[in-house]
């Protein structure tokens, strides 16, 4: 008595062939054409996305490269108050029609509402309006 093939026992399917092409099971796509599949494959060797564009192989300056000058750590300064340090920022003064102007250098980056409470939302705004600075609404407005 012989055993009966999976295709004969009713319920059962054929198990699939191994393919070695994504093109046999995937067709003629237009997403996944040979190209991003090859992308895909080298991104899963690496096991992290492709370095590439905007200058992502620049030479990023790093904390051990900061150089301190112990000069004025050591005696008092003399002229201390003749020159200023300016904080004072201005981004899109060359092409904007209303530049955007900042006390200090910093910019307090994106966070939807969907993320942060009105409170925390709130606090944010009014910390960036006293410190002179700015915020960013994030996707879904500042507060409805």
């Amino acid at each position: 008595m012989t055993m009966p093939e999976a295709n004969d026992i009713k319920g059962v399917d054929t198990p699939p062939t191994v393919t070695n092409s994504a093109t046999d099971v995937l067709g003629k796509s237009k997403i996944f054409t040979p190209e991003v599949i090859n992308d895909i494959h080298v991104k899963a060797e690496l096991g992290r996305y492709r370095m590439r564009g905007f200058s992502m192989f620049k030479k990023i300056p790093h904390w051990d490269e900061l150089v301190f000058l112990p000069g004025t750590l050591t005696r008092f300064v003399i002229e201390g108050y003749r020159e200023k340090c300016e904080t004072r920022t201005v981004i899109g003064a060359r092409f904007a029609h209303k530049p955007l102007e900042l006390d200090i250098p910093v910019y307090i980056t994106g966070m939807s509402f969907g993320a942060l409470s009105i409170e925390a939302k709130s606090a944010l705004a009014k910390g960036a309006s006293m410190a002179g600075t700015a915020t960013c609404s994030g996707e879904g407005g500042m507060i409805p």
